[in-house]
């Protein structure tokens, strides 16, 4: 992994700021954002009516919205990776872009392609639907891309506009959901080949774990009611995710001969508190294990799939790395699933 990149919006928002925009005043709903241990999101708040409340978005705007949010997000965090990896434009081979947000054909690799004039022989591969875990599940593709390409540059891009999937009906599922996502997109830069020598950790190998009795204890679907797609979040998906964390960990590191205490560097994806608690409970870790993961939470909120890079940035950018440390990479989504991946730095 030779650069990483992220990007978000202009406009970030306190908690207490989206209640008041929204005129949220039902206790229970203001507690839920209030204390989830988020301080900001960045957002694209729907326009305001003359009297000052939030139009209602129809989906074809929030499409819209998960579009051109989408890839102004994408181009820039994509820049910004290429340049930590010293790479232009016309080095990118393999684009692989991840997004759970809205549905687009064709998809965000192709836009990208035209709207950066990357190569028109790029090999491309959208990700689209799988959720929150869905960052390591293009990053297994794109590293595998890599190996069988060696000196040939792939990029994944995770491009989340989660305000271009909110529901707003007052109901307390709705809430919780919105008062978790933020928008923000990342990506990263992968190189193979030993005669390279250009920092970054390498991936050594990944493995996956779908919980199938909890298949839909997430999930992004149509709400005939509202005439949108909404998303459902089930209240244990904390306690499910949690209890199979040390599973999922144990068969990442089977045959290496290292064990959990000798992983110097956790990267774990922002789910939101209760989710971050059981991952720590069940894997013993410390906060300060994951404190890019609470501080990424706390700053920007659940990213969805790119959540764990920009946890990955504030790592590198903390300095404390050395060579040969191993860090682990875990994400988390509908499924329910849990992606892991083992990397040597």
């Amino acid at each position: 992994m030779v650069g990483v990149g992220t990007a978000v919006p202009p406009t970030s928002y306190s908690q207490r700021e989206l209640l008041d925009a929204f005129r949220v005043t039902d206790p229970k709903i203001r507690s839920v954002f209030l204390n989830g241990s988020i301080e900001r999101r960045h957002l694209t708040l729907p326009p305001r009516a003359p009297d000052g409340t939030m139009l209602i978005e129809s989906q074809g705007e929030l499409l819209r919205k998960h579009r051109t949010q989408g890839l102004d997000m994408a181009a820039r965090a994509l820049g910004a990776a290429l340049e930590e990896a010293g790479a232009g434009l016309a080095d990118v081979r393999h684009l692989c872009c991840v997004t759970s947000t809205g549905f687009l054909t064709p998809g965000f690799s192709a836009l990208l392609v035209r709207e950066l004039g990357l190569r028109e022989d790029t090999v491309r591969l959208d990700v689209v639907g799988m959720g929150c875990n869905a960052g390591l599940n293009g990053l297994s593709s794109t590293t595998g891309w890599a190996r069988s390409h060696p000196g040939e540059l792939a990029v994944m891009v995770c491009a989340e506009a989660c305000s271009a999937a909110y529901v707003f009906d007052g109901t307390m599922r709705t809430s919780v959901v919105n008062s978790l996502f933020g928008d923000g997109a990342a990506a990263v830069a992968v190189l193979a080949g030993d005669e390279d020598p250009r920092p970054g950790p390498a991936v050594l190998r990944a493995t996956s774990h779908i919980i199938t009795d909890a298949l839909d204890a997430m999930r992004f679907d149509w709400d005939d009611d509202q005439g949108r797609f909404s998303f459902f979040l089930d209240r244990d998906v904390p306690y499910v995710v949690g209890a199979h964390a040390e599973r999922v960990v144990d068969r990442l590191l089977a045959g290496t001969g290292l064990r959990r205490g000798d992983i110097g560097h956790w990267t774990v994806h922002s789910g939101g508190k209760k989710v971050i608690d059981a991952v720590m409970v069940n894997l013993g870790l410390t906060r300060h294990d994951v404190r890019h993961t609470t501080g990424v939470l706390r700053d920007y909120g659940n990213l969805s799939s790119g959540s764990f890079l920009f946890s990955y940035a504030r790592l590198l950018d903390e300095g404390v790395v050395r060579p040969g440390d191993h860090g682990v990479f875990m994400t988390m989504g509908p499924g329910s699933t849990i992606e892991a991946a083992l990397v040597r730095y």
